[in-house]
Formats: C-alpha cells, structure tokens, sequence
C-alpha cells in the first residue's frame, strides 16, 4: 500500500492505494502542486480514502437520491451505520466509482473500473464529494465558481452552466492589468479566525488551472445574462439565496447541511455579496472590478 498527502485549501488529506497496478497518482496529475511532505505531514487530518478495486457494494443500503451533475448521474444510498454508499457514473452511464464514506466522511474507501478516463473521473468525483462533506464540520465551502485573484484578493464569480462565469473571469484577465486566474470551476472558500479566504484547488474544469495559493476573499458575485451593465449588491436574505445553491451540499443530512449553512452566514457578514447583470464585454469587466476592489 502506498499513501499520499495534500494540502486542499489548508486541510491535510491523505490518500492510500492498495496497489498501484491499475490505480496511482498518474489517474491526478492536478494534484502535484498540492503535495504534503516532511513536518507539513503532522497536520491534522481531514479525511482519508482509501482505493480498492477489491471493495463491494454494501449488502444492506437505502436509495436516497439519484441526481445529474451535468457530469453523469450519482446515487446515493444510506448504510445501516449512518454512513453513505455512492455509485458514481459518466455522462454515458457507465459505472466507474463505487465510494463508501463514514458518516462524517473522515474515512472512506472507493473502488475504480473502467479505463484511465472513467478512472480519472470517478476518483476526481469522489474526492470532490468528500472533501466538500468532510470540510462542512470546519467552516470551509467547495463552491462553484470562477475566481480571479487581484492585488491580494480573490473574487469569485457564481452563476448557472454556461451563464459566462468563465467569460467573464477572461475579460478580467484581458482588461484589468495584474489580475490572474485562481480557479475556474471549485474555489474553496474558508472562515479563519473570523476572516473569510479563498483557496485554489485540484479541480477546475475544463481549464487547466491547479493554484495552490491562499487570497483574500474580497466579494462574492452572481452574474446573469442583461441587455446592459450593472451592478447590485445584495441584502443578507438576498445574498443567503444567491451563494447557498453555488455550495456543495447534502439537504437531507441535517448536520452537514447545517454545517453549510452557518458557514454561508459567515461569509455573508463578512463579505460584500453582488449580482453583476452583465453582457460579455469590457465595460461589464471594468463596472465589476471597480465596484468589487473598492467595496
């Protein structure tokens, strides 16, 4: 057995494969930036998946959900013990991750078929899941967005598929000197001694940008689709509604869900939440970024 260690958005993640054969580092090559080694490995321990091809569908389960990431559909099944049974598949329906968590996700273990491609996407998928229910006991969101980093700060842009988070993020990157891309598609957000930080993360989409960097979460900004620019921000009921649905969650696990909750409300007191009503041009791009650096 061979075990590796990351550090994801501050927390100390452990992954174990029972042989490296079939399975190995080569199925996250996202992941090298992320590398835990030496005296960074006394951390405290958020999870630990365990791989192996050997493991079996749990005898005894409940359906609990069945739900389309956009991705592929996803099962969930509730075990005798409070823990959870997934069964992940691709867009095309093929099976390709079978993962067994505890009920606080800090132990889990998953099984792999199919080639390197559903291999790379079952694993990236189920870590995504454990890591986001996992990290909701310690004040921390895997949200989906774009995030462009400026001068120290980080702003991530929230919106439906294909609304223009993406776009827009470019548009910064275009027109707005100094400003970089963090993530494109799962920016984690943490509350640190009160203060709310964006983090870089081993997931992205479909655009190649692993940072393993810390900001300043500076604003958080919903865009819709508008006939003309402009720039709103949102009461705290406004704001509550407008993030909560861009953050992984479980709605009938009560305790993570309220972990997820409280961590939003966190994020809202304090952090300027916006909606951007936007086209995809310059002048969208310089309306959000002088309204988000000054607020």
């Amino acid at each position: 057995m061979s075990s590796h260690h990351f550090s994801i958005g501050g927390h100390h993640v452990c992954l174990s494969f029972s042989s490296e054969e079939v399975n190995s580092m080569s199925l996250l090559p996202s992941f090298v930036g992320f590398e835990l080694t030496g005296d960074d490995l006394s951390q405290p321990l958020l999870f630990h998946l365990l791989i192996d091809d050997t493991l079996c569908p749990a005898p005894q389960r409940k359906l609990l959900r069945k739900f389309d990431t956009g991705n592929g559909d996803t099962l969930v099944y509730m075990l005798p013990d409070g823990g959870y049974q997934y069964i992940i598949r691709d867009i095309c329906g093929n099976d390709c991750c079978l993962l067994i968590a505890r009920k606080d996700f800090t132990e889990c273990q998953c099984a792999l078929t199919g080639d390197w491609g559903l291999r790379t996407f079952g694993l990236n998928n189920a870590l995504m899941l454990v890591y986001a229910f996992a990290s909701s006991y310690h004040d921390t969101l895997l949200v989906h967005a774009s995030a462009i980093e400026y001068e120290g700060a980080a702003y991530p842009f929230i919106a439906s598929s294909g609304t223009g988070k993406s776009t827009h993020t470019s548009l910064w990157m275009k027109y707005i000197e100094g400003s970089q891309l963090l993530n494109d598609d799962n920016p984690i957000i943490r509350i640190i001694d009160g203060s709310p930080f964006i983090y870089g993360s081993p997931w992205s989409g479909k655009t190649p940008c692993y940072r393993n960097r810390r900001a300043r979460l500076g604003a958080v900004t919903r865009i819709e689709r508008a006939p003309e620019n402009s720039i709103e921000r949102l009461k705290p009921v406004q704001a509550f509604a407008s993030l909560l649905p861009a953050c992984s969650s479980m709605k009938w696990d009560t305790i993570i869900y309220d972990n997820l909750c409280n961590t939003v409300t966190r994020v809202i007191e304090t952090t300027p939440i916006y909606t951007l009503y936007c086209r995809p041009d310059e002048e969208a791009a310089r309306l959000s970024h002088q309204t988000l650096t000054k607020a």
